[in-house]
């Protein structure tokens, strides 16, 4: 679009379907290659990208040509997809219904990149359920704890 000019970034942070541990070391370099390129193929900017077993995080500046929940949508659809038809797993692979999504302006974008870096020696320390429920109150995002994700059996 002509004449439009924007800075939004988000850091999206998605689950697995149960909060499985399926993401597997071997692998999951090619499946933020793929996210990457899934988001930049719309026309976005990954800033960073990491998670654990169970869950990943993007920051990415997003360009106002799409919703969110679109390009969402789009990006879970098509990496499942692509993770289930590489084999990577004995069964089947699903995200979990939803994401989290939580804005920043530019000047701390350089923490949350060391933020999404660390996540490893980050969940040393902290469980991704506590993890979600801090960014959810430091955001102030109202959430009923029915649906927020729960420890694995």
């Amino acid at each position: 679009m002509a004449n439009t000019y924007s800075q939004i970034h988000i850091q999206c942070v998605v689950a697995v379907r149960h909060r499985e541990s399926l993401i597997k070391k071997p692998w999951n370099a090619d499946l933020y290659r793929y996210l990457t390129g899934a988001i930049q193929y719309y026309g976005h900017k990954v800033l960073a990208i990491n998670g654990m077993p169970d869950h990943v995080h993007v920051l990415f500046g997003m360009r106002p040509t799409q919703s969110l929940a679109d390009l969402m949508r789009e990006v879970k659809t098509g990496s499942a997809k692509w993770i289930n038809s590489n084999g990577f797993l004995y069964g089947r692979f699903e995200w979990q219904e939803g994401y989290g999504a939580f804005s920043y302006e530019k000047s701390v974008l350089s923490s949350v990149i060391a933020y999404i870096d660390n996540q490893e020696e980050h969940h040393r320390y902290r469980t991704f359920r506590e993890e979600y429920q801090d960014l959810l109150r430091e955001f102030a995002v109202p959430f009923e704890e029915k649906y927020v994700f729960h420890e694995p059996l």
